[in-house]
């Protein structure tokens, strides 16, 4: 077995036994090894996180002048994150840990890099789909005082986990997207990536929604400087390919689902809610 096929030991792998010394020490006589273990991430300092969390919720309050977007941006934006955290760690990535980035948003940042591309897209996928759990607080809310603003909070979040799955760097929909593109050809993803990532960028500007297309623009950019593209690991298969699709097809239908659900008490029917649902994506809405 070479060096390359050697798994790398992580931090919940059992501690070597006393046998360790002797073989590190020979180890050393063949010279340094080709990769070690980076250091174990200890997350955000809480005092930051809390920092974070409030310029991050102002900057929402200031844009839509809207208590009921940040109180569900916010906890839809962790909950979203929690489940990325969990298949890191169900996939052997872990201790995952959540950042919350002052004006943007938040992220999940694995210990290890995934093992394939499969694993990748069940990762990158969890976080839409397990974030619509946030909104079942606020559909209680609703059923207890009647009040329609706790279904706006349900369309919001809706919206928080459907958008994170356009294909377009770094959001959820690439990471699910991309390894399927690259298996036609890489410059196929590529080119999809770029336009998709330009046309959001577009649609948030003639929409008013500036820090959305802020923030896509500057990742986008970032990561057209790294170009760095394929995550390392094993690639999809085309079976693999497949299921990828059908499951990225049936988490933005979840989400379209639940928006229409807080959408149809409000809007009076489904014709409504539907038209009113689809209207969100229009250009200068």
């Amino acid at each position: 077995m070479t060096d390359s096929q050697t798994p790398r030991p992580g931090p919940w792998d059992q501690k070597p036994g006393p046998a360790a010394p002797a073989r590190e020490a020979a180890a050393a006589d063949r010279g340094p090894p080709r990769s070690a273990e980076p250091p174990l991430d200890k997350g955000q300092h809480p005092v930051w996180a809390i920092v974070s969390t409030l310029l991050l919720g102002g900057l929402i309050f200031w844009w839509s002048q809207s208590w009921i977007m940040v109180v569900a941006i916010l906890f839809g934006l962790l909950v979203h994150e929690y489940g990325h955290v969990l298949a890191m760690n169900a996939y052997g990535m872990g201790p995952a840990r959540i950042y919350i980035v002052p004006f943007l948003g938040g992220m999940a940042k694995a210990q290890r890099l995934a093992e394939s591309e499969w694993h990748g897209v069940l990762v990158s996928l969890a976080g839409p789909a397990f974030g619509l759990l946030a909104a079942i607080p606020f559909f209680g809310l609703y059923i207890v005082t009647g009040d329609g603003m706790w279904l706006q909070g349900v369309f919001y979040i809706a919206m928080l986990n459907l958008l994170n799955l356009a294909p377009a760097p770094p959001l959820d929909g690439s990471k699910a997207l991309g390894p399927v593109l690259a298996l036609i050809h890489p410059m196929v993803e590529k080119v999809a990536m770029v336009v998709v990532g330009a046309v959001a960028v577009l649609w948030g500007l003639s929409n008013g929604n500036w820090p959305f297309a802020a923030f896509l623009a500057l990742a986008l950019f970032g990561h057209l400087r790294r170009g760095h593209w394929r995550p390392e690991g094993r690639r999809l298969t085309t079976v693999e390919a497949g299921r990828s699709v059908g499951l990225f097809v049936l988490t933005a239908a979840a989400c379209f689902g639940v928006a229409l659900a807080g959408l149809m008490p409000l809007a009076g029917s489904f014709e409504q809610a539907l038209a009113g649902g689809v209207s969100y994506f229009e250009f200068g809405r």
